[in-house]
């Protein structure tokens, strides 16, 4: 992906800013998998659903909620008790689900994985923060949380959809399930439940969208979308947040999936024709 932006760090920033704005507002949570744990109260029924939702989060957003729903429905509406207490004979019917690769069969042993983590740490919740607390890292957190996920008994073919990070798998998935839960900024997006992680120690869920976008604004220049690019777009990101520079997903991701990418690159190359007036200014503007 070329660069197609000559704007200064100033300009930059605000049409970060600006389209943060945009897109990190209630209205952006229907269309996306978020709305799965959000149609819970209870906060275990919410990193059940939620870490199911993000597990499946690839392709089309339209589909992965459809699917996220089912999976919820099979669960009967009530994800953390169905996990600790479903029968062999209740987890049966699981084996018809499908979601593009992620089978019946995924499903169960990621339920059993899940029923693991919450047996030996009470919750999903409690086993992210005290791995970030033992590990000190959101690296160490992927790694350790994968491999405590796996130490039950589970077919091969369901650790394709646990990412990685020892492979140097950008982690998208469980990069997005960690800012649900650990951002607050009173937006009514993200939960903000585990206060014991820092926002700071976040890391952007890099995807095709985010990836695409960082690298038309010079945010990223690795062509991998890998563990290297995500640290990389990260990174930049900080310049403009170090508190908070996962926020900025928002404005990444919405601008990717809208269409603003391919209205940025028809202002670019009409810039290179005749000279002004400065994309950012369009962009600023620009309405799907």
């Amino acid at each position: 992906m070329e660069r197609y932006s000559n704007l200064s760090h100033e300009e930059l920033h605000e049409l970060l800013e600006t389209l943060h704005d945009r897109y990190n507002r209630p209205e952006f949570i229907e269309a996306d998998p978020i709305s799965i744990p959000h149609s819970f109260e209870r906060q275990e029924d919410r990193e059940i659903a939620g870490f199911l939702a993000a597990t499946i989060a690839w392709g089309n957003r339209k589909a992965i909620v459809k699917s996220a729903r089912r999976m919820v429905e099979m669960m009967d509406n009530a994800p953390f008790d169905f996990t600790m207490n479903a029968s062999e004979g209740d987890l049966q019917p699981l084996l018809r689900y499908v979601h593009r690769t992620f089978n019946g069969q995924d499903f169960t042993d990621f339920i059993l994985g899940l029923r693991h983590l919450c047996s030996k740490w009470g919750s999903v919740g409690e086993a992210v923060q005290g791995l970030y607390e033992r590990e000190g890292s959101i690296q160490g957190v992927l790694a350790e949380l994968r491999r405590e996920f796996f130490e039950v008994e589970h077919c091969p073919h369901c650790e394709k959809h646990l990412s990685s990070i020892a492979k140097g798998a950008s982690c998208k998935r469980l990069n997005m399930y960690f800012r649900w839960f650990v951002r607050n900024d009173n937006r009514g997006v993200d939960f903000g439940a585990w206060e014991r992680i820092p926002t700071s120690a976040l890391y952007l869920p890099l995807d095709v969208h985010t990836g695409n976008m960082g690298r038309a604004l010079g945010l990223l220049n690795r062509k991998q979308s890998d563990w290297k690019a995500t640290v990389e777009i990260t990174d930049s990101l900080r310049e403009f947040d170090a508190n908070d520079p996962v926020r900025y997903d928002y404005s990444l991701f919405g601008a990717g999936i809208d269409g603003f990418l391919k209205y940025m690159i028809f202002q670019f190359l009409k810039e290179q024709c005749y000279a002004r007036p400065r994309v950012y200014i369009q962009a600023i503007s620009y309405r799907p």
